[in-house]
């Protein structure tokens, strides 16, 4: 190797400086720098600083909301609770008052299989048992009306608790929302276990907007508030028709039971008249005996003189001659044998129709002794069975 080359005190002079000018641009760039970045970084912590005073308070506004609707919440959600055992409680007065129509129904039945019973001219359409009919027809359109008010009070405590269980539902994704949000609200620059920073968060397609939320949250509770008031309704409809159909289940087996005490009283009646009229023809009965033993006397008592006139008249057809004579006494004769036998002959004839009016009396006394009995049938059906049956029915109030 050569030696090292010269330079010259101006190129030495000139070098230095190059060499000056370059680290003083050098140290001013870095200067200004410096500046920027600190500017910066003061810009930047402003920045975050309002930023996070800014999602705080977010944060918090967003928790009060969750909490107002919460509440909101809440309060249908146990009012639908509070609606739903009311309406089990309406569900079992109706059942109720449905099974206790299940009597009367049979009782009814009964006392109209009981009057086909009755016998003759005592099995006939009475307003008993046009009531009975319309018993059976009021108690048939209870039992309809209720059993179809049964179903509606089952479908409207599905329908509440289909709306209870969005509610529900609506009321566990808030509560997890708000302490999630609580949890955001505590954090701060100084939290352990804050996660690393993550650049890849997007949103799903699941989000929907603070309107579509709220929107969300009213939908549920007018659907609340929609079926407690239509649950208001029938339950006031279920009050109503309980009332009204007691009411008119009482008012007619009340009707009914007057229809029997009539009923009953026209049947003793009839039958005491009944019954004194054959007591009245058994003495008939007993005169017209009494008067055949008359008759078959007086016919009795006239064979000896009628036999007497004959015997004369036959002894006096033996007088000799001229002593044949039709004399005052066979004249006399005469007339007494036909008197005598024209008596006989009438008091026969009387014989036979006073036979033949016993033997009437006797059929009508038949008559009346059947015609007794049927009443006292109808009366046993009437008065023994079906109106103490009838008596012992309660129609209740549920």
């Amino acid at each position: 190797m050569g030696p090292p080359d010269r330079f010259l005190p101006s190129e030495w002079k000139h070098a230095n400086q190059e060499h000056y000018r370059s680290s003083e641009a050098g140290r001013k760039h870095s200067e200004k720098l410096t500046a920027e970045c600190e500017r910066l970084i003061e810009e930047c912590n402003k920045s975050n600083k309002r930023m996070q005073h800014d999602t705080q308070k977010r944060l918090e506004r967003r928790i009060q909301d969750i909490k107002f609707w919460r509440q909101e919440l809440v309060q249908k959600f146990e009012q639908m609770v509070q609606e739903i055992e009311t309406l089990i409680i309406y569900k079992s007065r109706v059942e109720k008052a449905l099974e206790s129509c299940s009597e009367p129904f049979q009782v009814t039945l009964q006392c109209l299989a009981e009057r086909q019973k009755r016998l003759a001219i005592d099995l006939v359409h009475d307003e008993v048992e046009e009531e009975l009919l319309k018993e059976k027809e009021v108690v048939e359109g209870v039992m309809v009306l209720l059993q179809r008010t049964l179903e509606q009070i089952n479908e409207q405590i599905r329908l509440i608790r289909s709306v209870k269980y969005y509610l529900e539902k609506d009321l566990q994704d808030k509560f997890q929302a708000e302490n999630i949000d609580d949890f955001c609200s505590l954090l701060t620059n100084t939290s352990p276990d804050l996660n690393e920073g993550n650049s890849s968060f997007k949103y799903s397609g699941a989000a929907v907007t603070p309107e579509e939320w709220e929107s969300l949250c009213n939908l549920n509770i007018s659907k609340a508030e929609k079926e407690k008031n239509n649950s208001l309704s029938l339950r006031a409809l279920v009050d109503s028709l309980l009332e009204q159909t007691a009411r008119d289940m009482r008012r007619q087996y009340e009707t009914t039971g007057r229809a029997f005490d009539l009923r009953i009283e026209e049947t003793k009646t009839a039958k005491e008249q009944l019954e004194n009229q054959l007591n009245e023809l058994l003495a008939e009965i007993a005169n017209q005996e009494k008067n055949q033993d008359a008759l078959r006397l007086a016919v009795a008592e006239k064979e000896a003189p009628l036999k007497v006139a004959q015997t004369r008249l036959s002894t006096r057809s033996q007088r000799p001659n001229v002593e044949l004579c039709h004399d005052p006494p066979q004249i006399q004769l005469l007339a007494q044998v036909k008197e005598l036998t024209n008596h006989v002959q009438r008091l026969s004839e009387a014989l036979e129709l006073s036979e033949s009016e016993l033997k009437a009396l006797a059929y009508n006394q038949l008559r009346l002794e059947e015609e007794i009995q049927v009443k006292t049938n109808s009366l046993y059906i009437d008065e023994v069975i079906c109106h103490q049956l009838h008596q012992h029915i309660t129609i209740q109030s549920f």
